[in-house]
């Protein structure tokens, strides 16, 4: 085990969150003016006013503030939770028909009202993890509630696995699809990835049976359905009865979900569960590692054809791969996991992090420019990979070193 390159990985996690990640969030993302948080902030720190409320970054927000307030017990990052759960719960529940809204406008009121089951899931997600930090009964049961609405309206019941997003009254909706760039099918990989956090999460605070079956089950829809048996890379997207439609490959969602599904099995206990995904996991996350490029960074996408390249590096995977690094190492001892975990926070320090503004560039090149036509903070661009992987590292270089 090389202490040392561990103890470098921990000044890395320990200094990006409290110099680089969390002061940014903390100073310029709230919103003063209409509650709540700005829908973007640019690189020049100044926020877009006219920019809309997505469900996704507020989820986020609020689980990341829970997170951090929970490792370090900053006053600023409970308030800042409160914050988020109390401005989800007031402009973005739907009261009507329950459940919550992709989208506002600024000012708070409904832009986008369809359940994208995806985004349900972050609010699930960041709940749990607000509970663990406030242990109020009716936040706990907020989170339950969302559960057992994804069961009723999203469940495939012939089929096993998840539908895409349903209108506002919770109905069959013409367009399924999380962005524009995503195919329009029933099912994806994505949105299972993100109920398969989401369900582990709930299962920490919410040990329930029915919760335990659903979250085992989504670990054996990765193992036998999302994850390819000819090339371990994850599957995309699908139809309902589970044929895929995509031949592209996700770098950094393979890298994720080879320590998420591991951290599900743990979470669940079951120890034939765990002995039974390992393998697989480790698969996984070699698959995603050939993507994996000098001096230490994560390429975006690729397809199996050699028809579409995706080559620059966005700031998400380049965290992911440092956890599924770890991860991986912890359950196959291989040490070039540990150096390859080490490229990655060499590559983020000396290309992706924003040294004169702070937090991450949202995109880089392979040679380290950054991409500037995208924005600091947005509603895909949030806290929850960057300080997630910092938490992470933080865990696990404890649990490496005793």
């Amino acid at each position: 085990m090389d202490v040392n390159k561990l103890e470098l990985l921990q000044k890395f996690a320990l200094d990006q969150l409290e110099k680089v990640i969390m002061p940014f969030w903390r100073a310029y993302t709230p919103d003063n003016i209409n509650n709540g948080f700005y829908g973007q902030v640019n690189l020049d720190l100044t926020p877009d006013f006219n920019a809309q409320k997505g469900l996704i970054l507020n989820a986020r927000l609020l689980w990341t503030f829970s997170s951090v307030y929970r490792k370090f017990h900053n006053r600023q990052d409970i308030e800042l939770a409160i914050r988020a759960y109390t401005y989800l719960k007031e402009y973005f529940y739907d009261s009507e028909y329950s459940g919550y809204y992709w989208s506002l406008n600024p000012d708070g009121t409904p832009a986008e009202t369809k359940k994208q089951i995806y985004a349900e899931a972050f609010v699930i997600y960041g709940f749990s993890e607000y509970y663990r930090i406030n242990p109020d009964v009716n936040i706990l049961q907020d989170a339950i509630d969302l559960f057992q609405l994804i069961e009723e309206h999203s469940f495939d019941t012939l089929d096993n696995g998840y539908i895409e997003a349903c209108d506002r009254t919770w109905n069959e909706l013409a367009d399924l699809r999380l962005s524009a760039k995503d195919m329009n099918e029933k099912k994806s990989m994505n949105t299972h990835l993100h109920i398969l956090e989401a369900y582990a999460n709930l299962y920490r605070v919410w040990p329930d049976k029915i919760l335990a079956e659903k979250l085992e089950n989504l670990i054996f829809v990765f193992k036998d359905h999302i994850v390819s048996k000819q090339d371990h890379h994850l599957n995309l997207f699908f139809d309902e009865h589970w044929n895929s439609r995509s031949n592209l490959i996700s770098y950094g969602h393979d890298i994720e979900a080879s320590w998420l599904m591991y951290e599900a099995a743990l979470v669940l206990g079951k120890k034939n569960v765990t002995d039974e995904i390992r393998g697989t996991c480790l698969k996984v996350a070699d698959a995603a590692l050939k993507g994996f490029r000098f001096p230490g960074a994560l390429i975006y996408e690729d397809d199996r054809d050699g028809k579409h390249k995706d080559h620059l590096v966005e700031w998400w995977p380049q965290a992911e791969g440092i956890v599924g690094c770890l991860n991986a190492y912890a359950l196959n001892g291989d040490e070039a996991l540990v150096e390859k975990a080490a490229m990655f926070t060499k590559f983020i320090e000396n290309y992706v992090v924003d040294h004169e503004n702070g937090e991450w560039f949202f995109r880089v090149d392979l040679e380290g420019n950054p991409v500037r036509s995208y924005e600091k903070a947005g509603f895909w661009k949030c806290p929850y990979h960057n300080a997630r992987a910092c938490l992470e590292i933080l865990q696990r270089v404890e649990e490496l070193t005793g």
